[in-house]
């Protein structure tokens, strides 16, 4: 029996499947993270939320105490950039594979976006640093690149427009021209997470570059926007339920007439799907891999809560009554499952990069949130009236988790995608079934029978 820390949080069975993947330096970091999340992270995170004002001026100007030191403690540890792998980015990983991050960032996931930040693996950074890591030039690289890995800057991903539907990419009305040395950029943009942080200084920002190409996956570019261009407007901040995840939060932002040198231009011309389709893979696996962590923390807290002796109910515990040990059992398996899930899509991540687990990938991302979203309101029934309040963390972790099967492309679309995927095993399957056929009516032949 493994006696390693991360059984307390995964079951030893799961770690058996997994222990021999890890390197020495993943198991070590591990402890490491565990301990530094266990001594700082979780008990700071009261502090963070009370630590940001409620006065609407402040709050989109402060940078969290807590947080800042909680990141200059991790960087300290090494423990920084956890989600770059080596293995993919030489020159800027570090050297654990997704299989070892993925465990990590279900963990983290218990301290929301508190304990991502604090070892900087916070969206939408890690994605914008693949992107300058993977396909920025190296003047980019340096400029942009290098701050975000050091945490001393933060950034936003410039991609879902207003009155258009953005769940199909190819829909974006966002203009990107060149003229002359400069391109011109002219677009109505929401949800643009990062950019009301006083930190952000720069946006991927997204559009069409090539309209009339007959190839409309070829249509679209990605360019670095300086955050402080002239021409870039904060409209206002997106509530989600009436969270504005400040000091980040999700902006909607105008981009009028906004110029920048040519030399801002990621990669090519007409790259930006190609750009985004590896983008977004890692980063719904992120996301996949920390909304365990928060299911896992709200079955905790639902099985404290209903075997508190406090809170009996006509002299019985909460869990005597009614499916409430049906509930929890059922949370149970439902995190095991999806663990596994997560925890496959990242192996496969390892072997063939992002374009080779999109399957892996798809049905994680339209399995996990929605579990996750069961597995909390069960606690918030156990919880009553205080699991809706501000007092717990469950009314939050809904409204995020619920944001989870929107974001970085709906559920019906991972579906459909997946559902295509399975489709396109029809010929091998049917041709599988005629050999077994042909098998079977030789042996009742064999045995002097007619089929």
């Amino acid at each position: 029996m493994s006696t390693h820390p991360v059984t307390s949080y995964i079951p030893s069975s799961t770690w058996a499947i997994i222990e021999d993947k890890f390197t020495p330096y993943g198991k070590e970091t591990l402890s490491q993270l565990i301990k530094f999340l266990e001594d700082e992270v979780f008990p700071s995170l009261s502090l963070a939320e009370a630590q940001l004002p409620e006065d609407p001026e402040r709050r989109w100007k402060t940078i969290i105490p807590i947080v800042a030191e909680l990141k200059a403690k991790a960087k300290k540890l090494g423990l920084w950039n956890l989600f770059l792998s080596k293995a993919h980015y030489p020159q800027f990983g570090t050297p654990l594979t997704n299989l070892e991050y993925a465990v990590m960032a279900e963990i983290m996931g218990r301290g929301g976006h508190v304990a991502s930040e604090a070892v900087n693996c916070s969206a939408p950074d890690t994605g914008n640093m693949e992107v300058l890591a993977k396909y920025g030039s190296p003047e980019q690289q340096q400029r942009w690149l290098v701050p975000l890995l050091n945490g001393e800057i933060r950034s936003a991903f410039a991609m879902t427009e207003r009155f258009v539907a953005s769940s199909d990419a190819t829909n974006i009305k966002t203009s990107i021209r060149k003229e002359g040395n400069e391109i011109i950029i002219n677009g109505h943009k929401w949800w643009i997470s990062g950019a009301g942080d006083p930190r952000a200084k720069l946006h991927l920002v997204m559009g069409k570059s090539d309209p009339n190409n007959p190839e409309k996956h070829q249509q679209q570019s990605i360019v670095i926007v300086p955050a402080d261009t002239p021409g870039v407007k904060i409209i206002r901040p997106m509530k989600v339920f009436g969270y504005d995840d400040a000091p980040e939060g999700h902006c909607e932002v105008i981009y009028e007439n906004v110029r920048v040198p040519i030399s801002n231009l990621i990669w090519d011309w007409g790259k930006g799907f190609e750009i985004i389709q590896g983008r977004l893979g890692p980063g719904r696996i992120h996301h996949c891999m920390r909304s365990i962590g928060v299911a896992q923390r709200a079955l905790d807290l639902m099985i404290e809560r209903v075997t508190d002796p406090g809170r009996k109910t006509f002299g019985k515990y909460l869990h005597q009554h009614g499916t409430v040990i049906a509930d929890i059992a059922v949370s149970r398996a439902e995190i095991e499952s999806a663990r596994l899930l997560v925890l496959s899509a990242a192996l496969q991540i390892d072997k063939f990069q992002a374009k080779g687990a999109l399957k892996e990938i798809g049905i994680a991302k339209f399995v996990v949130p929605s579990m996750a979203l069961r597995v909390v309101d069960r606690a918030i029934q156990s919880f009553g009236a205080e699991g809706v309040s501000q007092d717990t963390f469950l009314a939050r972790a809904m409204a995020g988790l619920r944001t989870l099967r929107i974001a970085d492309g709906p559920d019906a679309v991972h579906i459909q995608q997946v559902g295509q995927r399975e489709l396109r095993r029809a010929d091998e399957l049917r041709q599988r079934s005629q050999k077994t056929k042909a098998k079977e009516t030789a042996l009742w032949r064999k045995n002097g029978l007619k089929l």
